[in-house]
């Protein structure tokens, strides 16, 4: 039976219970950061609800691997503020319809796996400045609205928060110890809220935040011109959208696969992020990708199939059809306490441990991502930078490793034996390896034990075969691989080198 159908099929084994109970907890947790961040862009609340509704449903189903939860995630939201402010809602679907498509695309181009060359230096920074940025993100439940302007709480008020997000901790953590039959988090969030409805405490609701009563995601095609200048309106912040949702997300679906030790579908879920979006764009959702908090939260509940996600989604809609009185009388508080625990167990604090047996530019890097996420909260460019830098101080420390051995045969033939690649960063190096003034009439490059990589060590290879040419001299290159003889054949009209005809190596796990 085909993966995406094998939430149906009863020889898999999964824990129902626990797959329905952490949706259920999934679904109370991933409310209110929808519906905070769809205020936060000037959207309607229900926009957010609508999107955790879509993208949730359909990434559970068809999504690059179980256990991954997506919703009306922040990263992508933010993006599209500027637009919403500059040009309205209509555009803004448009915008996310668009982005959808750049992500299918992606997936089915099978671009997805390049997400691999994110170094795990980066990797920490990542985790740890996102879960600095959820546990900033709970202190503005802290803030009350006071005519208009939001304020810190004081008083009562704030000791009955602090309280009741210190009980809600306190149960997170202490209830495991007891039993794992349900999860922790759902357990808190009920027990406060019945704590605060049969105490009649005066504490801010998840009403304070917004309505969530609605009806079902109406299609609306959004009503923006089709011409050329809409799209290059849409297009900036459409293709900036899909860059973070399929960073943010195919980092999470790493993740995840440490977490469980399993491996996910990158291109798969690349097409499912695609395909939601696409669906958000036409049913009044604002968006969005896989979120790390919730699907921490999902994990930490014990959930490792599909259906959890997809309880998860199916219980927003049905909140948004009939229970919103209920939902919205939910303490903040029991939320927030989840939250921080949340952040809290996303931390990698085995980052401190290892930190001073780590190479000082890993320890740079991280602590350059975590900050550029915490600072800036755009996680696309944070792990873009360090990618970047780590690929920089990679090629540093490769060009300072390569070597080359010489001697000289009894043929009166100097050889020059390279160690290391050769590519621009190496060039400078590479050059000054050899001495051109006191080398005999015949000189070989062996190759056996190098590479070359880019055009810039073809063209360091032209200019020394040039130097040997006007000194009167011989040089040639032995011992190259295939892969580097047709580098050379594709360059053969800029330069002219000579190459000794080798017999042709295969590589060890290569089929003969």
């Amino acid at each position: 039976m085909k993966p995406y159908l094998r939430l149906f099929d009863f020889s898999q084994k999964i824990n129902y219970k626990i797959e329905i109970l952490a949706g259920l907890t999934v679904a109370m947790t991933m409310m209110p950061e929808s519906l905070s961040f769809a205020i936060l862009a000037g959207f309607p609340p229900l926009v957010g609800l609508y999107a955790a509704f879509i993208m949730g449903l359909v990434t559970a189903i068809f999504g690059g691997r179980p256990g991954l939860i997506s919703g009306g995630a922040g990263a992508t939201v933010i993006v599209l503020i500027a637009l919403m402010k500059s040009h309205g809602l209509d555009y803004v679907f448009a915008a996310v319809f668009l982005a959808g498509i750049f992500q299918i695309s992606i997936g089915l181009f099978k671009l997805g796996k390049f997400v691999r060359l994110v170094p795990q230096p980066v990797m920490f920074g990542f985790v740890n400045g996102l879960a600095i940025v959820i546990f900033m993100a709970q202190l503005e439940q802290f803030k009350v609205n006071v005519n208009g302007e939001m304020q810190w709480m004081s008083g009562n008020a704030l000791y009955l928060m602090l309280g009741l997000v210190a009980l809600t901790i306190a149960i997170v953590v202490v209830l495991p110890k007891f039993t794992k039959a349900v999860p922790a988090s759902l357990v808190a969030i009920i027990i406060v809220f019945l704590l605060v409805l049969g105490f009649n405490i005066d504490t801010k609701t998840v009403k304070d935040i917004a309505s969530v009563s609605g009806g079902f995601p109406p299609f609306h095609i959004p009503e923006v011109p089709f011409n050329l200048q809409t799209l290059q309106v849409i297009f900036p912040y459409a293709l900036i959208m899909a860059a973070v949702g399929l960073t943010e997300g195919l980092l999470t679906l790493n993740l995840v696969d440490e977490i469980t030790d399993s491996k996910g579908n990158s291109n798969r879920e690349c097409i499912a992020q695609g395909t939601a979006n696409m669906l958000n764009g036409v049913f009044f959702g604002m968006g969005g990708c896989p979120m790390i908090a919730q699907t921490l939260v999902n994990l930490s509940a014990g959930a490792r199939a599909r259906l959890s996600g997809i309880i998860a989604a199916l219980t927003i809609l049905i909140i948004i059809l009939f229970a919103a009185p209920i939902i919205e009388k939910v303490p903040m508080a029991a939320l927030t306490g989840v939250m921080i625990m949340v952040a809290i167990g996303t931390f990698e604090w085995m980052s401190f441990k290892i930190i001073n047996k780590m190479p000082r530019q890993d320890i740079f890097v991280g602590i350059l991502v975590a900050g550029i996420t915490v600072w800036l909260h755009n996680l696309a460019l944070a792990v873009l930078i360090g990618v970047i830098v780590s690929a920089l101080v990679f090629a540093w420390e490769s060009a300072k490793r390569i070597r080359a051995k010489k001697y000289l045969d009894h043929h009166g033939i100097r050889h020059y034996e390279i160690y290391g690649p050769l590519f621009f960063g190496s060039v400078a190096n590479f050059n000054e390896k050899f001495d051109i003034a006191n080398d005999p009439q015949e000189v070989i490059i062996d190759f056996k034990d190098s590479r070359i990589a880019d055009m810039s060590g073809i063209d360091a290879l032209n200019k020394l075969t040039e130097r040997y040419h006007k000194a009167g001299k011989k040089l040639q290159l032995t011992h190259l691989s295939e892969d580097c003889r047709n580098l050379l054949k594709d360059a053969e009209e800029v330069i002219v080198v000579n190459i000794l005809e080798d017999p042709t190596y295969r590589i060890a796990t290569e089929k003969r």
